[in-house]
This record gives structure tokens, C-alpha cells and sequence, in this order.
């Protein structure tokens, strides 16, 4: 297939170029390196950078089989305190890249969607029909594009699968996680233990949880891309299929902190700090959907493997 990864230079869509370029895809990325890098690109994609309700019009008139849609801002306090940033980026960005998928004839679309959407779950683990009452504009502006997607695939037959990631972890190779503003647990804790950073903030150790810290739902970003390359195969016109992706576990804070330790042998030190708002106690997917209908299972589950490929890929951007 002739594919377009918008965000193809970011953290995720990197890691699913590469995995598509492995599997034997013509891959465009489009990215306008706001957060991306160029070098995250992977051999044997083109790259165009640009934005993209300017650029990706003129290169779908090229024809293409799919559109994996990655671009997009996703820091939850920035969408608080900036929220049209959010409504402009990834709601008003999106709906002009749908248009521009309908005026060429671009048949399928899988789009990274978020766990965010659920906002503070009723039931864990969390099913993809959970109430979806987003607590950020960030998590609300995802929900909006599945909307969106969810209309284009009735009315024009649009072939279209959301993935609504829980908290994805590791690396892939050269390909991993190198934010400016780095606001994900693992390479927070990995900072510490790299010599950037003195000490990891654990946020209340009083929570309902067997070690009093909250539970999260871990998945490698490895998993995460053989999800997609299903979601391509299984995409069916005028059906927006919509998965939960993880694992179907909670690690808690301490348990990641532990793994660090264990991978990296530093002591990493912790501190506890108050709760901060907003914090559900547990996230935990149930991506049974996923596997019944996608045929995914996820083989990376072990914390350790995910905690220990992405220290290899920070050991290997440290200063020698």
C-alpha cells in the first residue's frame, strides 16, 4: 500500500513508519516538526514537511491506499490552559485533512485516538462502550475527531479504525520517546537515572491501590504499531471500528519506579508529592475488542522489556 503518516517524525508515528516501511509500504510522512524530529524518520520513507491541512490536499491528490493520522498536540495541561490550540491543531486540522481524503478518494484512515476520551472511569478494566466524559480539552478534542470519523465512514463510506491508546512505553530501535516537554512517567523516572534530572515526584501514596499509588495501563510502542498494521488490513468501508489498546493490567508508580531501578541500577530517588487533580486511581484497558476483531495480542507486556528498550534508547542520545 501507498500510505500517508501525518506526525511520522513524532515518538509513536516514527515507530509505526518504521513498521510499515518494514513491512514492504510506500510511506509518506508528513510532519512539520513542531514536536517531531527529522532524524526520527525512517530510511525508506519520503518526507515532506509541512502543515497539514496545507500539505496533505496537494499529496493526496497523488493517490494513496491509507492515512494513519498521528499529528496532533497532546499535552493535557497545555489543551487546560491553552485550549484552542487544541481545537485548531488536531479538531479543525482533522476535518480538513477528512475533506481532503474525500475530494481524492483516499479509502481508509486509522487514526490515534486516546484513552483520554473516557475521562474517570465507572468500570476498570475500561471497555471501548464506557461513558466517554473527557475532563480536558485534549481528551475532549480526540472524542470530537472520533465523531467526526464516525460520520465520514456512514455518509461517504470511509473505511476507518480509532485506536484509543492507554499509556504506551519503550522504543523501537533508534525509534522512541524524546519530548521537549516530557510529561510520560517511564522517561521521567529515566531522566533521574540518566543524570538529567534529581529525583521522580510520586503523586499521593494514599491512593486505593495495593501500594497506595495510582495504576496505569502500560503498552509497548511496538504493540501499538502491529495494532495498526491489523487496523490497515481490517478496516472495512463505511465502518469506523474503534479499540482500546493495552495490555489489561495496571503497573502502579512505584512498581515502574522499581523496574527503572532494576533495569538501570541507580538508585533513583523518589519523593511523594500531593495528588494532583484529576488523577483517576486506576487505568486499566480491556482490549478484548481488539483482540476478537483485529486478532491483536500484545507479546511486550512485561514491564521490564518496556522500561529496558527505552533506557537503551536514552543511553545511546546521551552525551558521550
Amino acid at each position: 500500500m501507498k500510505l500517508l503518516v501525518t506526525g511520522g517524525a513524532g515518538y509513536v508515528g516514527s515507530v509505526n513508519a518504521a513498521h510499515l516501511v518494514e513491512a514492504g509500504h510506500e510511506v509518506v510522512v508528513l510532519d512539520d516538526l513542531s514536536t517531531g524530529h527529522a532524524d526520527a524518520v525512517p530510511e525508506g520513507a519520503r518526507f515532506v514537511e509541512g502543515e497539514l491541512s496545507e500539505a496533505a490536499g496537494p499529496l493526496l491528490a497523488e493517490g494513496f491506499d491509507g492515512v494513519l493520522h498521528f499529528a496532533a498536540r497532546s499535552l493535557v495541561g497545555e489543551s487546560v490552559e491553552k485550549p484552542e490550540l487544541y481545537w485548531d491543531n488536531n479538531v479543525v486540522r482533522t476535518f480538513r485533512l477528512l475533506e481532503a481524503m474525500r475530494e481524492h478518494g483516499t479509502p481508509r484512515l486509522v487514526f490515534s485516538s486516546t484513552a483520554a476520551v473516557y475521562g474517570e472511569p465507572e468500570q476498570v478494566p475500561i471497555p471501548e462502550d464506557a461513558p466517554t466524559r473527557p475532563t480536558n480539552p485534549y481528551g475532549a478534542s480526540k472524542l470530537a475527531i472520533d465523531t467526526m470519523i464516525t460520520s465520514y465512514a456512514t455518509a461517504y463510506g470511509l473505511a476507518a479504525v480509532s485506536l484509543r491508546y492507554f499509556n504506551v512505553a519503550g522504543a523501537h530501535g533508534r525509534f522512541g520517546e524524546r519530548h521537549a516537554v516530557e510529561t510520560h512517567l517511564i522517561p521521567i523516572v529515566l531522566q533521574v537515572a540518566a543524570g538529567t534530572r534529581e529525583s521522580v515526584a510520586i503523586y499521593g501514596d494514599d491512593w486505593d491501590t495495593p501500594d497506595g499509588t495510582c495504576l496505569r495501563d502500560y503498552i509497548h510502542v511496538d504493540d501499538l504499531a502491529d495494532a495498526h498494521l491489523l487496523a490497515l488490513q481490517k478496516a472495512e468501508p463505511g465502518r469506523h471500528g474503534i479499540y482500546n489498546l493495552g495490555s489489561g493490567r495496571g503497573f502502579s508508580v512505584l512498581e515502574v519506579v522499581e523496574a527503572c531501578r532494576t533495569v538501570t541500577g541507580h538508585p533513583i530517588p523518589a519523593r511523594v508529592a500531593p495528588r494532583r487533580a484529576g488523577d483517576p486511581a486506576v487505568l486499566i484497558a480491556s482490549s478484548g475488542r481488539a483482540t476478537t476483531e483485529l486478532g491483536w495480542n500484545p507479546t511486550r507486556t512485561a514491564l521490564e522489556t518496556m522500561v529496558g528498550d527505552a533506557w537503551r534508547f536514552a543511553q545511546d542520545r546521551l552525551p558521550v
